[in-house]
Order: structure tokens, then sequence, then C-alpha cells
């Protein structure tokens, strides 16, 4: 292997291998999973500790929202309307809202897409969803669904249980 990539092949090695070391050091901090809003926001798949917990933390007061669709607009993973003359337009995301906890739904709704490629029956929704769209724009739609669910587990309580249709 030539020299640069020999080097770019061990920066990746490194990278993976302190990653590694991260996620099993976030595995036994020993309060994480003290937060029962965390713990229920974390049964819904592709949302994952880090995920559930940067939602419980960051939104406090779920009910100030009307619904699941105004949470995920304030998160900014709705598209933007550009409307005239009676024609119905709709632009890319608007990308209001905390960037960071758009990002972590994106990123989690990606993870469940590459699931989804991989083993088509586990998520029907997702599998029609990828064969019609784009993979991002699909995966932007997905954490948009996901928004939407932990709006009504925030506000309602409960845990997410999967669906013969979902």
């Amino acid at each position: 292997m030539p020299r640069p990539a020999s080097a770019a092949a061990e920066r990746a090695r490194h990278r993976y291998r302190a990653a590694a070391r991260a996620g099993r050091r976030l595995k036994r901090l020993p309060g994480r999973h003290e937060n029962e809003v965390a713990r229920r926001l974390a049964s819904i798949p592709g949302f994952g500790a880090i995920g559930a917990t940067a939602l419980a933390a960051m939104v406090p007061n779920p009910l100030s929202f009307a619904s699941g669709q105004h949470f995920a607009a304030s998160l900014g993973l709705t598209s933007q309307p550009h409307s005239s003359g009676g024609k119905e337009r709709l632009g890319r995301i608007s990308r209001q809202g905390n960037a960071m906890l758009r990002r972590l739904l994106v990123l989690g709704a990606t993870s469940r897409l590459r699931y989804a490629r991989r083993s088509p029956e586990a998520s029907d929704w997702a599998t029609r969803l990828l064969a019609r769209r784009p993979f991002k724009v699909a995966a932007v739609a997905l954490a948009n669904k996901m928004a939407r669910i932990a709006w009504t587990l925030l506000a309602r309580g409960g845990t997410y249980t999967t669906t013969a249709t979902a």
C-alpha cells in the first residue's frame, strides 16, 4: 500500500478504536438510564441513548407544542412552502430550531434506512419510501416521523411499540 494510503488507513483504525472505547465508557456510566423520559425515548428504533438523553434535556415541556407536527416543524424537519397562485410548492427543509437535535434525528433515521436496505421485510414503510424517494429525502422524512413519535411519548407517556403496519 502506498505510504499516504497506509497512513490514512492507520488514522481511520485509530479513530474507530477511539470511538469504540468511548462507546464502552458510555455504556458503563452509572446514571445513563436514570432519566425515565430518556429511557422511554430510547425505545424508539433509531433514537439511541445519546439522542434520547439530548431530546429529554432540550424539551422540558412537550405540551408547549400543539402537536407532533408543530414539534417536528420547530426542529426544522418540515419543508418550506413556496406557494403562489393556489399552487403549492414545497422546498427544502427549513432548518429552524436546534441543529444538534435535528442532526441526531437524521443520523438515527439514516441508520434505520440502512438497516431497511439490508432487510426490507423489517421496515415496510421505510422500504416503500426508499423505492419512491432519494436516500437523504427519505432520511429526513423518517426523522420527521421519529420526532412526531417522540413528541407523542413525551406528551402522553408510555413506551414505543411497533405495529404491523409501521
